[in-house]
């Protein structure tokens, strides 16, 4: 047991330290709904739409928004990852089979969804706490407020823009942005 304890406080240092250091999303490995690791060093070359997603929030109309941003733009090098989280208001209770279950049914989801996760509080997930630093990403850190945050990153692994909640997938502006980082 002692020695399970002494893992995983290196794991999660480990796991902290990176997230601290980090330079690019490309440095985080992430779990996928159906529990396969997933790095996401494997999306290197492709411009990234990263959004903290829930099914009980009165955004989650967006996921419908969002499907059809990665349609139309997947062929051209667009990845949409979702992060379901649970830190607004209990908006994501649901466990990883139930969330993928939901998306595919309601929405037809069909770009990669991951494990439940929290992004914000003191036990907020390492790639959220890259994505909300202030001193890494100036012009987008600064913690989440609500859910479907979005978070554009290029195909280095760079964050270059964050759109709040209110912002939607098939707006003017994501799409522009979304253009202009695939050119």
């Amino acid at each position: 047991m002692k020695t399970l304890v002494a893992e995983l406080c290196v794991a999660l240092c480990v796991t902290a330290g990176m997230a601290l250091g980090a330079s690019s999303v490309h440095e985080f490995t992430m779990k996928s709904l159906d529990g396969k690791q997933v790095p996401l060093a494997s999306f290197k070359g492709k411009v990234m739409l990263v959004v903290n997603v829930a099914s009980q929030c009165g955004y989650t109309y967006q996921y419908e928004g969002l499907q059809a941003l990665y349609v139309k733009y997947k062929d051209r090098g667009l990845v949409l990852t979702g992060f379901p989280a649970n830190n607004f208001g209990g908006q994501e209770p649901g466990s990883d089979a139930e969330i993928g279950a939901f998306c595919k049914s309601k929405f037809g989801v069909t770009f990669p969804m991951f494990s439940k996760i929290s992004v914000k509080g003191a036990d907020k997930a390492p790639l959220y706490q890259f994505l909300t630093d202030a001193k890494a990403n100036p012009k987008t850190g600064g913690e989440i407020q609500w859910n479907f945050t979005k978070f554009l990153v290029d195909r280095n692994g760079k964050v270059i823009q964050r759109f709040e909640p209110e912002v939607e997938p098939n707006s003017r502006e994501i799409e522009a942005a979304v253009e202009a980082a695939l050119k």
